[in-house]
């Protein structure tokens, strides 16, 4: 007999991960904090468009999403990168037209609630989680009028988001070891209306990116033409969100930074100081399961800074995982779950590394002419050597590849780029025979040494 799954969370990943398991005949009830957001106003500024890429994909392909999500995806075929002189580079993702794809979360939340449903999944909305009885399963709910309330639960994932209640009753737990720690840097979400937007037709399938050294905003396309901005910026110091006080400072501010971008941002003004200022989060937590009797899962297991574009597809990628493990083990829960945390762990801590150091890539080395340089080389390594070579931001956004093996080939690659370009022009000297022959040995050596590295496909 299978047994009843309850979740903590409706958000992407619990949706997600209840319509798989109701799809295998689990009974499955979601217990929301929040109203629910298909008949209630969404508070505006935090957002963070998604960047939907191939991960993601696969497993909206499990819940039978995906074609419906496609009519509402813009795909992105790389980042325009608009320089502090006025100039506009244009770097693309893949080697072969790849696109990631800007969705938005809120849509696609409505649709995968929907869809739970349509599956006999039950969400309580409304339902504040106050603390979880570990060893007894039993949670503890809070409404809006006061009312609590406890539950038992069968089986529990909490899917949370990163102050999950599980994961914080988790940390309490004998020999748990728990981490959170907040960039320096927060965001506030600004826009370019349609009015706007679509009046840059051209531009618009790509992420436009406005990097400052030590700061950045980021826009992304919608489907009403209009695009979400995002500013990510520090907290304290110079410049930084404290020091932006008036209406004159931050005009000021956004004429010397961003000139191309104020023209096209009308509600500029309204946005910054209506919309909310949040932080930037990483968690960590080495318990990700407890028994046969719960699990984290998503944001709540491992929720890491947006700059990778992967938190919802890492989240969705557990699902997926998930989902063949129920093949693999026939519902033998407490060897699913060890199996689930053993292979998941190790690629949550990597891209939560990985998205950190996107960070630095998008705020600083963008700007930076032999950047984009290395990245020209990178596109032309995958196209001459296919089978040999292929780029971390590849791995991470075109295959599945786990995140341990791309962090795992960062330092390999990063040597195998600043040996070809120690030497003058990549380009002019693919021209000569000897240095063809060099190139040639070069690759080989690269890729016998990624042969050496863990190629285990864990968490596929």
């Amino acid at each position: 007999m299978s047994r009843s799954v309850t979740i903590l969370g409706a958000g992407l990943v619990g949706s997600l991960l209840a319509i798989i398991l109701s799809k295998r005949g689990y009974q499955v009830t979601i217990y929301e904090r929040r109203p629910d957001m298909r008949t209630s106003e969404i508070s505006a500024g935090r957002s963070i468009n998604l960047a939907m890429s191939t991960r993601g994909w696969h497993a909206l392909e499990l819940a039978g999403l995906r074609k419906e999500m496609e009519e509402l995806a813009i795909p992105m075929y790389g980042r325009y990168l608009h320089q502090p002189d006025g100039t506009i580079a244009f770097q693309e993702y893949g080697k072969n037209n790849e696109a990631i794809y800007s969705v938005s979360r809120g849509e696609l939340n409505k649709k995968l609630m929907s869809l739970a449903e349509r599956h006999g999944v039950k969400i309580y909305f409304d339902h504040k989680c106050t603390k979880v009885d570990v060893a007894e399963n039993i949670l503890h709910f809070q409404t809006p009028d006061g009312d609590k309330r406890k539950v038992q639960a069968d089986l529990l994932f909490g899917a949370d988001g990163a102050f999950s209640t599980l994961r914080s009753s988790y940390s309490h737990l004998d020999r748990v070891n728990a981490s959170q720690v907040y960039l320096d840097h927060g965001y506030k979400e600004l826009r370019i209306p349609p009015e706007v937007g679509c009046k840059m037709k051209t531009e618009k399938n790509a992420l436009h990116i406005w990097p400052r050294r030590n700061f950045m905003m980021i826009a992304l396309p919608n489907v009403d033409d209009s695009f979400t901005c995002t500013l990510f910026f520090p907290f304290e110091g110079t410049p930084s969100f404290d020091q932006l006080k008036t209406k004159e400072e931050v005009t000021e501010f956004f004429k010397e930074q961003f000139p191309d971008a104020v023209p096209l941002m009308p509600t500029l003004l309204e946005d910054f100081f209506n919309n909310p200022t949040s932080s930037l989060i990483t968690t960590t937590i080495n318990c990700w399961h407890y028994s046969d009797k719960s699990a984290l899962i998503g944001d709540a297991a491992h929720a890491i800074v947006p700059f990778y574009g992967q938190g919802m597809n890492a989240g969705f990628e557990d699902c997926t995982v998930l989902a063949d493990l129920l093949e693999r083990y026939e519902d033998d829960w407490g060897v699913i779950l060890q199996q689930y945390s053993k292979m998941r762990k190790p690629n949550a801590e990597a891209v939560a590394q990985l998205a950190l150091m996107n960070f630095v890539e998008m705020r600083d080395k963008v700007a930076d002419s032999d950047f984009l340089q290395r990245k020209k080389i990178e596109k032309e390594l995958g196209k001459r050597y296919p089978k040999q070579f292929i780029s971390i931001y590849e791995m991470v956004s075109f295959t599945h590849i786990p995140y341990k093996t791309a962090l795992e080939c960062t330092q390999e690659q990063d040597r195998l780029l600043m040996e070809i370009m120690k030497d003058g022009d990549f380009f002019d000297r693919l021209k000569e025979e000897k240095f063809a022959e060099k190139l040639n040995n070069m690759v080989r050596d690269y890729h016998e040494r990624m042969n050496d590295l863990d190629k285990e496909t864990v968490g596929i």
